[in-house]
């Protein structure tokens, strides 16, 4: 006896964002499904990066730093190295303009933008340092110096997301829209950044997500909700979703403790507390993963070529 598959007709999708630069561009988006439901209809891939710092991070464990090592002082030998392990992407974080970190200056962490987009063919992620009155000052001026690269600039905030989508505006970039881990918070500033005629295509929506043991069953509701409000038709919550899991996962006590034997090996076990966030969240509709060790990103890239692999009949 024969049995009929229900599937699911939805009249809205997830937009497509391209960056980059020809030929070497990325697309982001463009779902019409939900993840890996191929026999309703598509599913993008997602996309990987892998992050980079302007100055030698002090607060990575040893086993984070060990795969970069040589090239944690020299943020343009540090983005060639994540090109050639495989990553889409190369994310930039200006963590050299925090006021406790060097306090660097728009033209100085600029230069550095520019000589990091120069060195790699790959798009680039450039976050600014967390602070949100500084980034407002620092990511205009990066984004000039990175006119005509096509970008993705954040973090974007309810506080700052004038001044950083001005910079975006200008100077043909995307940008990365940051607010609370709450639906309607994001769809708030969705709505402000179009409302400055930055197309609702040129936004990445990043949720402030949880790891694996602290808020991520939270995150994967966010996040799954607003792919569902995006494939029943909002166009608010129809941008494609960026997690920051490396910089979430890297910083709880399972992957910096080094001397509790029982819990295993700390490589071992902090790349798979990376991995399988991101796992977790690609199945709630994530697009765009920030990783900090290259192993985490390779296993995430076995399982989603497993993924998209399945066929459903």
């Amino acid at each position: 006896m024969s049995v009929e598959i229900v599937r699911e007709r939805w009249k809205g999708k997830v937009y497509e964002m391209m960056l980059g630069r020809e030929p070497h561009t990325v697309r982001v988006g463009g779902d019409t499904s939900l993840p890996f439901m191929h026999f309703e209809g598509k599913t993008a891939r997602p996309v990987t990066a892998l992050e980079v710092q302007d100055v030698e991070p002090s607060d990575w464990p040893e086993v984070l730093r060990a795969p970069f090592a040589e090239v944690l002082g020299d943020p343009v030998a540090w983005a060639c190295r994540c090109v050639e392990v495989g990553a889409d992407l190369v994310a930039l974080r200006l963590a050299g303009a925090h006021p406790e970190s060097g306090d660097a200056g728009a033209e100085a962490v600029a230069a550095t933008a520019r000589a990091v987009a120069g060195a790699v063919s790959v798009p680039l992620i450039v976050l600014g340092c967390g602070v949100e009155e500084k980034d407002a000052r620092i990511l205009p001026v990066v984004a000039e110096a990175l006119e005509g690269q096509n970008c993705l600039l954040g973090q974007a905030t309810m506080d700052n997301y004038k001044a950083v989508v001005a910079g975006c505006l200008a100077y043909g970039h995307s940008v990365v829209a940051t607010s609370p881990l709450d639906i309607n918070l994001a769809k708030q500033l969705n709505i402000l950044i179009t409302e400055m005629n930055l197309p609702p295509e040129r936004i990445a929506m990043d949720p402030s997500i949880g790891p694996l043991g602290y808020g991520i069953e939270y995150a994967y509701s966010i996040i799954e909700r607003k792919r569902l409000g995006a494939l029943t038709g909002d166009r608010m919550l129809a941008q494609p979703v960026i997690c920051l899991v490396g910089e979430e996962s890297w910083k709880i006590k399972e992957a910096q403790a080094e001397d509790v034997p029982e819990w295993g090996d700390q490589t071992r076990r902090a790349v798979l507390w990376e991995a399988m966030t991101a796992v977790t969240l690609a199945l709630a509709g994530g697009s765009i993963f920030v990783f900090r060790h290259p192993e985490s990103l390779t296993r995430f890239n076995r399982k989603i070529d497993a993924l998209m692999g399945q066929q459903v009949y």
